[in-house]
């Protein structure tokens, strides 16, 4: 008998023990899913030597969506903290499309040699 209620005692602490376990899990998905924010689109002009917005501010969990334009020659767009690289040719409208799932200031570049002002050619992203 003793024998019995032990065991019994045991499998009610492992049922509680489990449903604790399963209310964490539900807790930490419900706030992975808080960090889905808003899509959010820009479209952004590249020409000899800049990026037209310049800075472009979210927030940490938008789904960002660039179309990117270039109106003269051959751009890139870089985006090295997001895995972004594209190659930008004249009048084509490419469009980028990401999670900004990191918080913080991150700087974006012309990756194709575009003329003399092409070390100039940045922009920033903000994320908060």
């Amino acid at each position: 008998m003793k024998n019995k209620i032990i065991l019994l005692g045991m499998l009610i602490l492992a049922v509680f023990l489990i449903g604790c376990e399963r209310t964490t899990n539900t807790k930490e998905v419900k706030e992975d899913v808080q960090l889905i924010g808003e899509v959010k689109e820009f479209v952004m002009t590249a020409k000899q030597w800049e990026f037209v917005p310049e800075t472009i501010k979210v927030n940490q969990g938008d789904k960002i969506k660039l179309k990117i334009t270039s109106t003269d020659v051959a751009h890139g767009f870089s985006l090295n903290e997001f895995g972004i690289n594209e190659i930008l040719e004249p009048g084509k409208t490419v469009e980028v499309e990401f999670i900004a799932d990191k918080r913080g200031t991150f700087n974006f570049f012309c990756s194709v040699i575009c003329g003399e002002g092409h070390g100039n050619m940045n922009g920033k992203l903000i994320v908060t």
